[in-house]
């Protein structure tokens, strides 16, 4: 079993943490774990330094969002995000990832005919390095479906809330209420089911609706705002580590507190800047 230091080598004191050896995630373990009753694991990352992270972490599966439009580059909305700024992300996480299953996000307008999203699909996994993508949508879809799984490309599906789609949804709502649009959801999953995908993400639709799809479907379902009781949960890395004391949403749990942690350590070495206690003759040279 390998040390990773979570502290930093040069802290006093600094934790170690005992991380079993990691096998190489494929589409085919991420089924075995759903036949054999075993939760999947997806967080979001974005570059380099979180993947090198992740990768010696239990987590099954990356994906690289379009949510980086709010959480790297600022925008309101995933909508502004290119295919241009996936592929650079999605390589910059591959390049640091050697055991996880990377999923890359096919973000809005590059996927509305087979053909275009056959060939963007192909940039996702050539040039970003991803293992699979991911479009949000269902049974209007399947002709780009097949066209990229024609490439030898594994997809993912996404129903429920579609980012992408938020202002025909009129904002981010909970899906799948009404008896006529969980009827829907259900149908979507058993056709993008029986067009090949490889896992359909649930996100925001009601507990007992996910429940039931998920009983109903072979391949994994992976929730955010979905319950318990699908086959494994996705979290926004960032959201989860804290990064943001302003984000609460209700399907949000943070198991860190980032933000307050690099402010008290900004603080601290602004302070010891202006007190001329860093650096020492330590981190000096002769």
């Amino acid at each position: 079993m390998s040390k990773v230091n979570l502290e930093g080598e040069n802290l006093p004191g600094a934790k170690t943490m005992a991380v079993k050896t990691k096998k190489k995630i494929t589409v085919r373990s991420l089924l075995n774990k759903k036949k054999n009753g075993q939760k999947i694991t997806m967080l979001t990352c974005y570059d380099s330094s979180f993947a090198r992270i992740l990768d010696r972490t239990p987590v099954d599966t990356v994906l690289v969002g379009d949510s980086l439009g709010n959480i790297m580059m600022g925008y309101s909305s995933p909508i502004p995000v290119t295919l241009d700024d996936i592929v650079h992300h999605t390589a910059c996480v591959s390049r640091a990832m050697d055991k996880t299953f990377i999923v890359a996000d096919m973000p809005f307008g590059t996927y509305l005919q087979p053909e275009t999203a056959a060939k963007n699909a192909v940039r996702l996994i050539q040039e970003g390095g991803a293992h699979a993508v991911k479009l949000e949508g269902g049974s209007e879809i399947l002709p780009q479906i097949s066209a990229i799984l024609s490439a030898g490309i594994p997809v993912i599906g996404h129903l429920g809330l579609r980012p992408q789609s938020q202002h025909k949804t009129s904002g981010y709502r909970v899906q799948g209420r009404s008896a006529e649009d969980a009827d829907r959801m259900m149908a979507d999953a058993k056709a993008l089911e029986a067009a090949g995908v490889s896992m359909i993400v649930f996100e925001l639709i009601p507990a007992k609706l996910a429940k039931k799809i998920t009983g109903a479907v072979s391949v994994p379902t992976i929730g955010i705002g979905a319950g318990s009781d699908t086959d494994g949960q996705v979290l926004v890395l960032q959201d989860m580590l804290g990064f943001d004391p302003d984000f609460n949403p209700t399907f949000l749990k943070k198991y860190a507190d980032f933000y307050t942690s690099t402010i008290t350590a900004v603080e601290k070495y602004c302070e010891q800047v202006g007190s001329q206690s860093f650096p020492t003759a330590q981190q000096s040279f002769e």
